[in-house]
C-alpha cells in the first residue's frame, strides 16, 4: 500500500460501483470495497471486500478506519421506475439511504484529509420543470424551490445538504454529483430494480421474431442516459479537481421512450410492435444541463447513446440467454 493512494467505495456491490472499483484499480489505487453484497455479474477487483450493513454505525466505522486519500459514497436503496414511483417503497428508501449517508458522515467528520465523492441524482429537479417532454430544465441552479417526483429525490437533496452542511462546519472536502441515468453492462437487468436502457434490452432479447413489447406510458415521455465510461471519467475528473459541485454528470442526447426502443430493436435487428400499457412514469421529460461541467471540467461524454446501447444489449443478450438455458436445465 505505500506510495499508493488508498480509496474506499461504498456501494461496491452495485453497478457503478464496481466499474469504480475496476477503474481506480487500473489507476494504481490500493482499493476497499464495502457493500451488503459482492457485484452480481462479475469477481470484485477490490484489494479488499467488506460484506456487511452501512446503516451500521460499526461497520461504518470499521470500514473508515484505516488510512484513506479517498472516498465515494454510491451506495443506496434505489432501483428504476418500477422500484422507485410505485411509493411502496418510499419508506425504506427514505430510511436506509440518509442513515447511510448520516453514519458515514458522522464518522467521516473525525478523519483528517480525505476527500469525499456523494453521487445524488437528477431526481433531485423539481416536477415542475420537466413537464414538458420536449424542453425540461435541470440545470444545476434550478433545484429550488425544491419539488422532487419521488421521495427518493427528496432523500438525494436531503443528503446532497448534509454533505454541504458538514463541509462547512467540519471542513470536509466533499464533491458531489448528480447523475442522470447510468448505463452499461454488468447493470440490473431484471427482478423490478432495472433502469429503462437495461429493461428495454431484456425486453427486445427475449422477444421472439415480430412480436410486441410492453412499455409503460404512451411512449412520449424523453429522458436522457449516460453510458458508465463516461460516467467515471467525469467523477474521477470531478474528484481531481477543486470544484465541488453540485454538477450534473450525465448526457444531452434525449430520446423518447419510444425512440429508445426503436433504436434497440434496430440493434437487435428485430422488428417488433410497441404495446403501451398504464404503469409507474416519474417525470414527463428530463435530460443533463452539461454547461456547467463543461465550464468547470471542460469535460463530454464520448459514447453516443447508440454506441452505449450496442454494447449494453450485447451483454443483456448473452444474459438472457444464459437464464434460459439456466431454466432449461432446473
Amino acid at each position: 500500500m505505500k506510495n499508493k493512494k488508498t480509496a474506499l467505495v461504498c456501494g461496491a456491490g452495485g453497478f457503478i460501483g464496481s466499474h469504480l472499483v475496476t477503474r481506480l484499480k487500473n489507476e494504481g489505487y490500493f482499493v476497499r470495497g464495502a457493500d451488503l453484497k459482492a457485484p452480481e455479474f462479475s469477481l470484485s477487483t477490490a484489494d479488499e471486500f467488506h460484506i456487511g450493513d452501512l446503516r451500521d454505525p460499526v461497520f461504518c466505522q470499521k470500514v473508515l478506519t484505516p488510512p484513506l486519500d479517498e472516498v465515494y459514497q454510491l451506495a443506496a436503496d434505489m432501483g428504476g421506475a418500477g422500484f422507485v414511483f410505485t411509493g411502496e417503497n418510499d419508506a425504506d428508501i427514505m430510511h436506509n439511504s440518509a442513515l447511510i449517508n448520516l453514519n458515514i458522515l458522522g464518522e467521516i467528520k473525525h478523519r483528517e484529509g480525505i476527500r469525499i465523492f456523494y453521487s445524488s441524482s437528477a431526481c433531485i429537479y423539481p416536477e415542475y420543470n420537466q413537464m414538458d417532454p420536449l424542453n425540461p430544465k435541470t440545470e444545476e441552479s434550478t433545484a429550488y424551490p425544491a419539488e422532487p417526483d419521488s421521495e427518493y429525490g427528496w432523500e438525494k437533496l436531503f443528503s446532497e445538504r448534509a454533505y454541504m452542511a458538514f463541509s462547512r462546519n467540519y471542513g470536509i472536502t466533499v464533491k458531489i454529483a448528480r447523475f442522470h441515468n447510468i448505463f452499461g453492462p454488468e447493470g440490473t437487468w431484471r427482478d423490478g430494480r432495472e433502469k429503462a436502457p437495461a429493461a428495454m434490452c431484456r425486453k427486445i432479447a427475449e422477444a421472439k421474431e415480430n412480436s410486441s413489447i410492453e412499455i409503460w406510458g404512451d411512449g412520449q415521455q424523453t429522458r436522457s442516459f449516460l453510458y458508465i465510461d463516461d460516467c467515471l471519467n467525469a467523477v474521477r475528473m470531478l474528484m481531481d479537481s477543486d470544484f465541488s459541485g453540485p454538477v450534473n454528470i450525465g448526457s444531452e442526447e434525449m430520446v423518447s421512450i419510444d425512440e429508445l426502443a426503436k433504436m434497440v430493436m434496430d440493434i437487435a435487428a428485430k422488428p417488433l410492435t410497441i404495446h403501451h400499457i398504464s404503469g409507474p412514469l416519474g417525470v414527463r421529460g428530463r435530460t443533463s444541463y452539461n454547461g456547467l461541467i463543461r465550464e468547470q471540467l471542460n469535460w463530454e461524454p464520448s459514447h453516443s447513446l447508440r454506441q452505449g446501447m450496442s454494447k449494453t444489449y450485447t451483454w443483456i443478450r448473452e444474459q438472457v440467454k444464459l437464464a434460459q438455458h439456466q431454466y432449461r436445465l432446473s
